[in-house]
């Protein structure tokens, strides 16, 4: 109950009002916060790195938000509200879908880290809910009941989300290896030209090869998500077709 207390900024959720003058905010706790995850990653997250990125003792923290579950729950609602909600209403249903998937596509990008939380139980806030009821506007009006136009929300914003994570650790293997696909793929070669049996895995040999060289690397996450997204709208095009 504080966490839902803390999103919504609902009294008794913030700071108690007795006691010295407070010097930051749940807010300001909550942007140092995304600060840092951006920037590092939730592995750096800690409540004595958001103190220092504020200035604060790692206690005075805990008068704002009782931990790094909460205030991860807060930086999620938080990121959700920034989200733009353009007008949907006059599109055709494929290119609401579309700047769906493409919205959050973008936070995916800025925020790397919200790829990887756990979505059975969202934080319950304005963000979250205002991110909900602008996307099911995407499917509103197509003849889909209630149960439908949730799990097709949710078919797409899965897809994203399985993009997005392989975008992500690929550039972290780049960064990590200082290596790009195509150099590790190099360094690669002379070793599976002794392992690898062209004549025994055709398919994979020729396939593999073509692929590579058109994205110039193993993966090409853009390639990935323009394809897949195409197929998750055909997809939807018969559900909504059958309705």
């Amino acid at each position: 109950m504080r966490t839902l207390e803390l999103l919504w900024r609902l009294p008794g959720g913030s700071a108690p009002a007795r006691g010295p003058k407070q010097r930051s905010s749940v807010d300001a706790v909550v942007a140092a916060a995304i600060e840092i995850a951006d920037r590092e990653g939730l592995g750096a997250l800690t409540m004595r790195a958001v103190a220092t990125e504020l200035g604060l003792t790692p206690m005075a923290t805990y008068t704002y938000v009782p931990g790094k579950a909460e205030l991860i729950d807060l930086m999620l609602d938080a990121v959700y509200r920034e989200m733009p909600r353009p007008d949907l209403a006059d599109l055709p249903w494929r290119n609401r879908v579309t700047m769906i998937a493409a919205q959050n596509r973008a936070l995916l990008d800025r925020h790397p880290w919200v790829a990887y939380l756990p979505t059975t139980r969202p934080p319950l806030g304005p963000g979250l809910a205002a991110k909900y009821d602008h996307e099911l506007r995407a499917f509103d009006g197509l003849g889909l009941d209630d149960v439908d136009m949730d799990a097709a929300l949710t078919h797409v914003l899965g897809f994203v989300t399985s993009v997005a994570r392989i975008a992500i650790d690929t550039a972290r293997a780049t960064a990590d290896s200082a290596l790009s696909d195509r150099q590790w793929w190099e360094r690669a070669a002379p070793l599976l030209e002794q392992v690898f049996d062209a004549e025994r895995y055709p398919l994979a040999a020729r396939v593999g090869a073509v692929a590579g060289e058109a994205h110039n690397a193993a993966y090409s996450a853009d390639h990935a998500y323009e394809f897949g997204l195409a197929r998750v709208l055909d997809g939807l095009a018969v559900l909504i077709e059958e309705r």
